[in-house]
């Protein structure tokens, strides 16, 4: 019996020519009956997905070679849309409204190019057809019109609201949040249909607001007893016999501490350090042995794979796995024995390049619960109190200082990329009132932990790629070349080159940009810009590099208890180590080859979703906070520009947006090439990075949005000489002439790929508390 991949490979070759399933049947020498009722089935399910298309002489071929593109939609609140294409270095493709043919955000379509520029970089096209339907239940506003009602999607991006007869309000009034199945998508000019299947409470009742983002993005909030069952048969404690019959390493006499946040309950990390004989440093980075608990194809292992991650919203975390594993037996509690996947680093005191490394299987019964707080308070404020506290590991983490300054000295002189963005902490009260926004540290204690993670995911992706088994890796590509060489000509604007060939850049290039223009007025805006510019990482089955880490090899092994990914790369390194780690089975191999890349595309898509989650609760609240801050005054800096006005960031990280209607003493043009807005008249600039003293407008709790408006700025004249776009020199009689806003069709994807949060190049928040935001880039 042939596989799916086998059926996609033959028929992507150059020489295939569409076959009906009989040809098909005949050249993979199918004769079982029931092996041909399996292959049938098949092409069924693959003819339904989209991944191959039936002509109407019931031949078979893939959609790329019938000049059309498979691949998810991403809608825009505007109506327009792009085709995220599966081939990954196909260009995306924009859909005009007009095209959609009832489609909707997340939806597998299969797209029909119309036109394409010159250079094969932008692309318009229009949906042939929808292969799998995305949205299946909305969440959002209900309103009644008696004999009728309509719900107002919470998701713009649905941009129709969803009609809804009157049996099938299930006692919903207006004013209320309500989750509606979709029993009829749109055709044409009529709405998608819907009945209500939960009514969640009157918007404005305390916690409604955060349980709608949990129905919206469809994050589940409890297990399945069968689930749960599973977790509570786990025991309490380890015994002897099983440390021995597993032959795992004894650590127990090593001094090893987990460092993490006053809050974490799931520790799944833990480090030790020693300065060697020959003067080296020994570091060993020892992991929680999740997968030894979690089997494969059990229901744990299931419910894992489904929900891909752990979610963490403003006021409550959504776990991967129960709490009977993550906060007991597979949490790496103080003074208690647990197990472990080790891996330890020999690295040379002079150059601190690996010299050695060893993976293996361990126990560990770690000395302390260390907080990041209080290794600050010994490293940097040198506290007392807390020294002494802590006086016999004192020393443990003055070394472990010396060696992560070491490491991050050498991954700087790599070429890796180091974003320093502020990131916030939304804290609220029982109630899930805002009641403050605080700044997230990134002190040495942080840093000691993320160069340690970071070193160990490189030593584990390099190990096993040599090994050739099935393995799931992090990876990062370099950025699209166009993005790149607009990114170029924006720093050169500013008199900074970048180095680069043939339109790619090392990251030791942009990374030397970041040093250039630390410190200077134009920091703010070239790094954003930057980040910007960059792909987003993502979990894949090959071993692609790390662009913004500058690593060849690069995979997530550190947090098992809330990552699936790790889980498996746990699985792989555990059953390689049982048949003396050297490979697999031919057999099992194959087995796991097959399941990769599925594993890794949902990881990704699971991720994508926990982010969204993440950032929109932390909008919400942020919007929230501001409430009662109407009218008053704050400094900021402009975090974005747009055609339709610009972003502020406040100190406390909040943003809003100044509307282009409410600058009201100039006419402004906006520059993408520079995202700038420029007056016509005065020649006044408004920029990212520059400072502004703005006053809070209005806040509008529907879609979280913030409005400012100007108090004061000091703005400085656009030099016309300097300021050149495509249209030739800026302000003046040019800027008149070609620097009227167009309505245009497409006109919406520089607005969205000018903020970044709006767009596919959206800057991805920290992927894991070892990554720096360089890897994490959008």
């Amino acid at each position: 019996m042939c596989t799916e991949q086998e059926l996609l490979d033959f028929m992507r070759e150059t020489a295939y020519k569409p076959l009906t399933y009989q040809e098909l049947e005949k050249h993979f020498g199918i004769e079982d009956a029931d092996e041909f009722k399996a292959f049938l089935r098949l092409l069924t399910e693959m003819e339904q997905e989209g991944k191959i298309l039936r002509t109407r002489t019931e031949r078979y071929g893939v959609p790329e070679r019938m000049n059309l593109l498979r691949g998810r939609l991403q809608a825009h609140p505007k109506g327009f849309a792009f085709l995220i294409p599966d081939e990954p270095d196909h260009p995306d493709v924009y859909i005009h409204a007009n095209d959609m043919k009832g489609a909707m955000n997340g939806d597998i379509v299969l797209v029909r190019v119309t036109s394409k520029s010159d250079n094969g970089q932008r692309m318009e096209g229009e949906i042939v057809r929808i292969a799998k339907r995305a949205v299946t239940q909305v969440v959002g506003l209900f309103e009644n019109h008696e004999s009728f009602g309509f719900v107002v999607p919470d998701d713009k991006r649905i941009n129709k609201d969803i009609f809804i007869r009157q049996e099938n309000f299930k006692g919903a009034v207006t004013g209320q949040k309500v989750v509606a199945n979709i029993i009829r998508y749109p055709e044409g000019r009529s709405a998608a249909e819907g009945e209500i299947v939960e009514v969640l409470g009157h918007k404005d009742d305390p916690g409604v607001d955060i349980l709608s983002i949990i129905r919206k993005h469809g994050l589940p909030e409890s297990f399945p007893e069968e689930v749960l069952a599973e977790a509570d048969a786990a025991p309490d404690t380890i015994t002897e016999e099983e440390i021995v019959s597993q032959g795992r390493r004894d650590l127990r006499g090593r001094v090893i501490v987990t460092i993490d946040g006053e809050d974490a309950k799931d520790l799944d990390d833990a480090v030790n350090v020693e300065r060697l004989p020959n003067g080296n440093y020994l570091l060993g980075v020892h992991i929680a042995d999740v997968s030894y608990y979690v089997r494969e194809h059990s229901r744990l292992d299931q419910e894992a794979y489904n929900r891909g991650c752990s979610v963490y919203l403003v006021d409550r975390v959504i776990p991967m796995l129960p709490h009977r594993l993550s906060n007991g037996i597979c949490s790496l509690n103080p003074k208690v024995d647990r197990m472990t996947m080790s891996c330890e680093m020999e690295f040379d005191h002079r150059t601190l390049k690996r010299v050695r490394h060893d993976i293996f299987t361990s126990v560990i019964r770690t000395k302390e619960r260390m907080t990041y707080t209080n290794v600050r308070k010994i490293l940097k404020d040198e506290d007392p109190e807390v020294t002494e506290r802590y006086a016999e590991l004192a020393d443990t983490f003055r070394l472990m200082e010396e060696l992560a300054l070491g490491l991050r000295a050498h991954r700087m002189r790599r070429g890796a990329i180091d974003f320093d963005f502020q990131e916030s902490k939304v804290i609220v009260d029982e109630m899930g009132k805002p009641v403050d926004i605080v700044k997230r540290e990134r002190s040495i204690a942080e840093q000691i932990i993320e160069e340690f993670m970071l070193a160990a995911n490189e030593t584990v992706a390099e190990h096993f790629h040599w090994l050739k088994v099935p393995f799931l890796y992090r990876i990062h590509e370099e950025p699209d070349g166009e993005k790149l060489m607009h990114f170029i000509q924006f720093a050169g604007n500013f008199g900074y080159a970048v180095k680069g060939k043939g339109g790619s850049v090392h990251p030791r290039a942009l990374q030397t940009l970041l040093e250039d223009i630390k410190g200077t007025k134009e920091e703010t805006v070239i790094s954003t810009m930057m980040l910007r510019s960059m792909k987003q990482a993502k979990y894949d089955a090959e071993s692609l590099g790390h662009f913004g880490l500058a690593a060849e090899f690069y995979t997530h092994f550190t947090s098992p208890i809330r990552r699936y990914p790790d889980l498996i790369v746990h699985r792989v390194m555990r059953e390689v180590l049982e048949h003396g780690g050297g490979g697999l089975p031919e057999l099992r191999h194959d087995a796991l080859a097959a399941r990769m890349t599925d594993i890794a595309s949902q990881s990704s898509e699971r991720e994508r979703v926990a982010v969204d989650a993440e950032r929109d609760t932390e909008k919400l609240k942020k919007a929230e906070f501001m409430l009662d801050k109407i009218g008053e005054e704050f400094s900021g800096i402009i975090s974005g520009v747009t055609g339709f006005g610009m972003f502020v960031e406040l100190d406390n990280t909040v943003e809003g947006l100044i509307r282009l209607s409410d600058l009201t003493d100039d006419y402004y043009h906006f520059h993408e090439l520079h995202m700038a807005l420029i007056g016509e008249r005065t020649s006044k600039v408004y920029r990212i990075g520059d400072e502004v003293k703005i006053r809070v407008a209005r806040v509008n709790m529907d879609d979280y949005n913030i409005d400012f408006e100007m108090v004061d700025m000091k703005p400085r004249l656009a030099a016309k000489a300097r300021w050149v776009d495509e249209r030739g020199p800026v302000g003046g009689e040019a800027a008149r002439r070609g620097g009227k806003r167009k309505k245009k069709r497409g006109g919406g994807a520089a607005a969205m790929a000018a903020r970044g949060a709006a767009g596919r190049g959206a800057a991805a928040g920290v992927g894991g508390r070892e990554e720096p935001r360089a890897g994490e880039g959008g």
